[in-house]
């Protein structure tokens, strides 16, 4: 008996201790804990790069401004006067450097960065895994996803590979290796928290959310899978939270990089419509099954949704066969097309399916929506946008009244010198009708310098007057 029950505790025993073994191999593909990250950061550390910057800063710079530019609120006049003394003593032009990373991705010197690391640079410095410093070209820049592309005169480099976004899967184990902090070569780990991040900073977010510690410093490097490809472009932190760090997945990167080393510009597809999500108060309206789509909110006259015969009040939910379930999807889509590829949209319009093919155009640099916006300030100080009848409405403006309304005031311009307030709506220029901020300009270009403007404005429905300037 006791032979019997020595036997049957040995079995068990052996069970146990082969259970960890055994959930190991059932799973398929399942890369498990590293024992070590050493192997791959070796093999990718000569391909990563540290980027110094350095550019001249007008007027003393942001720090500067903060703490000598009205920094504890109230009167600015009264600052400006208690503050003068120190404003004649410090330098007007300061020199401003920065850190960042980069990775090769041609053994000629072709090197991927984000573009606020090198964004304004008079002088960009690359500096390899052996010390070795070379200065950097600018080749082409992507503001809407912050990549840049830069080139050293450099041979026989060790380029990075890159690997496949769509197919990390979250959980997978990730290396990031960059500058943080300026400390060249940091190399940390850690896993895929999620995929499709929107962040808010522009129409194509769509970040790897990663817990491997990101760090300034660290933007610009790569994020790499276990088979040292680059999966995406460490970009982004967020500062209130503790070991959460945001990557530009790396097939969105490709096809900008592609561009930027052909053309040293970005061109992108363009539908030329004004868009948003489908709600259940909307699919109801429309005899849609499922809350999924995007409405189309504005057609924009003469662009190719207008021209293939798209209105407004259509939902789209497919493109080429691909599913359109939100706004970013289309966004997404359409912004990766060829600009003259024509793509099969199907929609819904009348509660009847419908597909149209549209030749898609170039994307402008500036959307239609806020195209009617001046650029900054004019030479007056204001920001003014061409009316509608939203805007009217919302002010007490008759619906089909012209003029450009004042959203925005410059301090310590002419314009904050006078009794011109945000809402006011300009009318005229030297008795001259205004209707666009384009007419506007044009007919402040045919001033002289030192010559008299005068502007007429109006405030609410009766209240009229007129502020003079000379033209700078």
């Amino acid at each position: 008996m006791r032979l019997q029950y020595k036997i049957l505790f040995t079995i068990i025993a052996i069970c146990l201790l082969t259970l960890p073994v055994m959930a190991k191999t059932n799973q398929n593909d399942t890369r498990m804990v590293p024992v070590s990250f050493a192997e791959l950061a070796k093999q990718a550390r000569p391909g990563v790069v540290n980027i110094q910057t350095e550019k001249v800063i007008k007027g003393g710079g942001r720090v500067y401004k903060h703490f000598f530019g009205q920094p504890f609120g109230g009167n600015q006049n009264q600052l400006d006067e208690f503050l003068a003394p120190f404003f004649n003593q410090m330098p007007q032009d300061r020199k401003e450097s920065s850190l960042g990373s980069g990775f090769i991705i041609s053994d000629d010197g072709y090197i991927v960065t984000n573009n606020h690391v090198i964004k304004d640079a008079d002088q960009v410095k690359v500096i390899l895994h052996d010390k070795t410093e070379y200065e950097a070209t600018i080749i082409g820049t992507d503001p809407m996803t912050d990549l840049a592309l830069i080139k050293i005169k450099a041979k026989k480099l060790v380029p990075l590979k890159f690997g496949s976004s769509s197919r990390t899967e979250v959980g997978s184990w990730v290396v990031a290796i960059g500058s943080p902090f300026g400390l060249e070569q940091t190399v940390t780990a850690g896993i895929v928290s999620a995929k499709g991040r929107i962040l808010g900073s522009g129409p194509y977010d769509d970040f790897i959310q990663t817990d491997a510690s990101i760090n300034p410093g660290n933007s610009g490097g790569p994020l790499l899978n276990l088979d040292g490809e680059v999966i995406g472009i460490n970009t982004a932190i967020v500062r209130s939270g503790q070991g959460i760090g945001f990557a530009i997945p790396s097939d969105l990167a490709t096809g900008i990089i592609d561009q930027l080393t052909e053309q040293k510009t970005v061109s992108r597809g363009w539908l030329g419509v004004a868009i948003q999500n489908v709600t259940e108060e909307l699919a109801k309206y429309y005899g849609i099954k499922e809350t999924k789509g995007v409405y189309i909110a504005k057609v924009f006259e003469g662009d190719p949704a207008e021209k293939a015969g798209i209105k407004i009040g259509d939902v789209i939910f497919s493109i080429n066969d691909k599913p359109i379930d939100s706004s970013r999807d289309l966004t997404l889509t359409i912004g990766s097309a060829s600009v003259g590829e024509i793509v099969n949209i199907k929609l819904i319009r009348d509660g009847k399916e419908k597909m149209v093919k549209v030749a898609l155009g170039k994307r402008p640099d500036q959307d239609p929506e806020t195209k009617e916006i001046i650029d900054g300030y004019d030479s007056f100080g204001f920001r003014l946008k061409q009316i509608d009848a939203d805007i009217a409405k919302k002010l007490g403006y008759p619906e089909d009244i012209k003029g450009l309304v004042v959203i925005d005031i410059e301090s310590n311009s002419q314009a904050s010198k006078t009794s011109v307030q945000q809402g006011d709506l300009l009318l005229e220029v030297n008795r001259h009708k205004i209707d666009t901020i384009e007419g506007y300009q044009q007919f402040l270009n045919k001033i002289n310098k030192g010559g008299k403007v005068q502007l007429l404005f109006r405030r609410g429905n009766s209240h009229v007057f007129v502020a003079s300037f000379e033209k700078p």
